[in-house]
């Protein structure tokens, strides 16, 4: 018997698509969704060989951790701020571009929210234009430039090259890297650049401040708009540039950027639970189980909320382990038992344990 589950695991298992590097983000904005398959019944499960129950259960829970990114009231209103700093990215190269800053606490989909509204822009280039410049580069209308604790300039101007593959990463001096970043850019016809977990830089700090300004230097030289994404920005003074008093009027970041906060879900309101209901039917429609049914997740919205915060970063944890319970015991659906069995993550645990 041909065991058609390893083949499906063969072709859509998860994907390891490392953004911070060229192949990486094109292997992720080249891919299509994955093969859709039936749901057995239990009859149908019982009449499978060992190794194939094995690897169809194993599919099921690929299939049910990725789930899709539901156009949830907060994306649609960041999409909304992006799309209106973005006008000024078709400016000329000699005019300067505004920037977004995705600024909000953990676990609410910052990232996520950059990264797909990146994709969409990437593939609408590509489009238009194809995947070669006028001069025979590759295309590369984004870039994703992660920064880690204790970032400098050198490691900053490193970030942007790693990404974009360049051999002289490792071997160039800080002033030439700089350089040879702003020639990668330009020559690949970047338009988009997205600068993730920017809290890591302290902007009190002279590194920090080495750091925002080169930012803003880059900003100068290349045409493209950068997005930053990053936890509690305003409080760790990234927009007046680390400065206090009077000074911080003189900030050139805060006149330079937009900030696009991005906030829980919240359902004491009746439009607030609305919306947290339709992200639950949303999301349960998704997911492969013998018992699954409409309701299942919605009937349990305010304990799910609870558990969560209105997080969505939390809430998609709890569901990829309330699914695999599901499975593993054989459960097949999702209830207030499993639910209550599931582990999340610290935060949201310690949360909704004084909730």
């Amino acid at each position: 018997m041909t065991n058609s589950w390893a083949r499906w695991l063969a072709s859509n298992d998860s994907a390891r698509y490392q953004l911070s590097r060229k192949q990486g983000w094109n292997a992720f904005v080249s891919s299509g969704p994955r093969d859709d398959f039936e749901v057995l019944t239990r009859q149908q499960m019982g009449a499978l060989p060992a190794d194939h129950l094995e690897d169809y259960n194993e599919a099921r829970m690929v299939w049910n951790a990725n789930l899709p990114t539901v156009k949830t009231a907060q994306l649609a209103a960041a999409y909304g701020v992006i799309d209106q700093v973005m006008a000024s990215g078709r400016r000329d190269g000699d005019r300067l571009r505004g920037s977004v800053v995705i600024d909000a606490e953990p676990g609410l989909g910052k990232t996520t929210i950059a990264t797909r509204y990146a994709r969409d822009f990437h593939r609408t280039v590509y489009r238009r234009d194809g995947p070669k410049t006028p001069d025979g580069h590759q295309r590369l209308p984004v870039a994703i430039v992660p920064l880690s604790a204790g970032i400098t300039l050198k490691g900053l101007n490193q970030q942007i090259l790693r990404f974009y593959g360049h051999p002289a990463v490792d071997r160039a001096s800080t002033s030439k890297l700089g350089a040879l970043a702003v020639d990668c850019v330009t020559s690949c016809q970047t338009r988009l650049i997205i600068i993730d977990d920017l809290h890591f830089i302290d902007f009190r700090h002279r590194h920090g401040t080495e750091v925002s300004n080169h930012l803003k230097g880059l900003a100068n030289e290349m045409a493209v708009t950068f997005i930053y994404v990053g936890v509690k920005l305003q409080e760790k003074r990234f927009f007046d540039e680390g400065l206090i008093g009077e000074q911080a009027v003189y900030a050139q970041t805060s006149r330079r950027t937009t900030r696009c906060e991005v906030a829980p879900f919240a359902i004491k309101s009746e439009a607030g639970f609305r919306g947290w209901v339709g992200l639950l039917r949303a999301l349960e429609s998704h997911i492969k189980l013998v018992d699954a049914h409409p309701g299942m997740l919605v009937d349990h919205a305010q304990e799910l909320h609870r558990r969560t915060q209105g997080r969505i970063a939390s809430l998609t944890n709890l569901i990829d382990r309330v699914c695999y319970l599901a499975i593993a015991s054989g459960t097949e659906t999702i209830n207030s038992e499993l639910i209550a069995a599931t582990t999340i993550d610290n935060a949201a645990q310690v949360s909704s344990a004084t909730a």
